[in-house]
């Protein structure tokens, strides 16, 4: 099985949409799938429509049945976007997002053939500008998954995708995650995705859990990790969680974003690479166009390669500040470095 990572799979679907295909994503639990879809959506600025086929009826891919003037007639959900259905303001068209398709029952598998190739939902055609993907998890990950017969199989085009650190710490950045995790998976790549179909913990990290363990820290103030433990371990895993708890524990040796703007020529930088780089996504994390002047001072004591870090993942946070001067300043000198 050839794998493609979160851009290589996000080129894929892309190009398949404009070829009128539909592509098959298949992963383990929690690798990303479903935020490369709706981000491919968002892309094309496509108004999502996300089904989970294990939780339906073939009825509701075939249309319900009732009779119109002495015929019996299929009658849609009204869910799904037909050829006169308005496109919505500010969307160019449809996204129909089949989770879990091998997961349905071989009887939703078979209801869902007319709506994957031939883009029909009973006798009704779906609008033209509707784009279709599904999504799966794979037959080792120890989830719910049945085999897809040929007949579907031959419908979609199948791709195998992989945990990709170097892409989720850019999503990572874009949405604004805790910084000392982005930090954290930049140092141990390998730990973005731990999974083992076999664990006997009740989860595992995954690009799914790190933004629920993210979504934990934004909300714990000042009280520290070791006090969390049982609840990142209940979202990461024990193994997982105890290890990110001692990797934030050093950064301690870090200047706060108010020491690095009060006193940005003596604020604390590290000789530790790893605390370099997690100095790089804290002052990512804080940089704006009120604190520009002086924290460009300080990004500026550091060596290239993080001033570098540094400006790409303010940037992946705040497009904007690409306008500031400070930051055209050092674009216009080492620019090359950035792009």
């Amino acid at each position: 099985m050839i794998y493609v990572n979160t851009k290589q799979a996000t080129e894929f679907i892309t190009m398949n949409i404009r070829a009128g295909l539909v592509t098959m994503l298949h992963g383990d639990p929690g690798v990303g799938k479903s935020a490369i879809v709706h981000q491919v959506a968002k892309i094309f600025k496509l108004k999502m429509i996300d089904i989970r086929l294990s939780q339906v009826d073939p009825t509701e891919l075939n249309g319900f049945g009732c009779i119109q003037g002495g015929v019996a007639k299929y009658i849609p959900m009204e869910i799904f976007p037909l050829e006169n259905t308005p496109i919505p303001d500010g969307y160019n068209g449809f996204m129909i997002f089949l989770d879990e398709i091998n997961a349905a029952p071989k009887s939703v598998e078979a209801a869902s053939y007319k709506l994957t190739l031939d883009r029909m939902v009973g006798l009704h055609k779906l609008h033209p500008k509707t784009a279709i993907v599904c999504a799966g998890n794979l037959t080792t990950s120890g989830a719910i998954v049945n085999r897809q017969g040929t007949a579907m199989q031959s419908r979609l085009v199948h791709l195998a995708m992989t945990a990709d650190p170097i892409g989720w710490v850019e999503w990572a950045s874009k949405n604004k995650l805790d910084y000392r995790i982005i930090s954290y998976i930049s140092n141990l790549p390998n730990n973005l995705h731990v999974f083992d179909p076999k664990h006997s913990d009740k989860t595992f990290a995954c690009p799914r859990t790190w933004e629920f363990a993210s979504k934990i820290l934004g909300v714990i103030g000042n009280k520290p990790m070791m006090e969390i433990l049982p609840n990142l371990a209940g979202t990461l895993g024990e193994g997982t969680a105890r290890q990110f708890i001692a990797y934030a524990e050093t950064l301690v040796d870090l200047a706060s974003i108010d020491e690095i703007k009060a006193n940005p020529h003596t604020a604390k930088l590290s000789d530790k690479p790893s605390l370099r780089h997690a100095a790089s996504y804290l002052v990512a994390a804080h940089l704006d166009e009120k604190n520009i002047d002086s924290v460009m001072v300080y990004i500026k004591r550091m060596p290239m390669e993080f001033q570098t870090i540094t400006l790409q993942n303010s940037l992946h946070r705040n497009r904007s500040l690409i306008d500031l001067e400070p930051i055209q300043d050092w674009v216009i000198e080492n620019g090359e470095k950035l792009l």
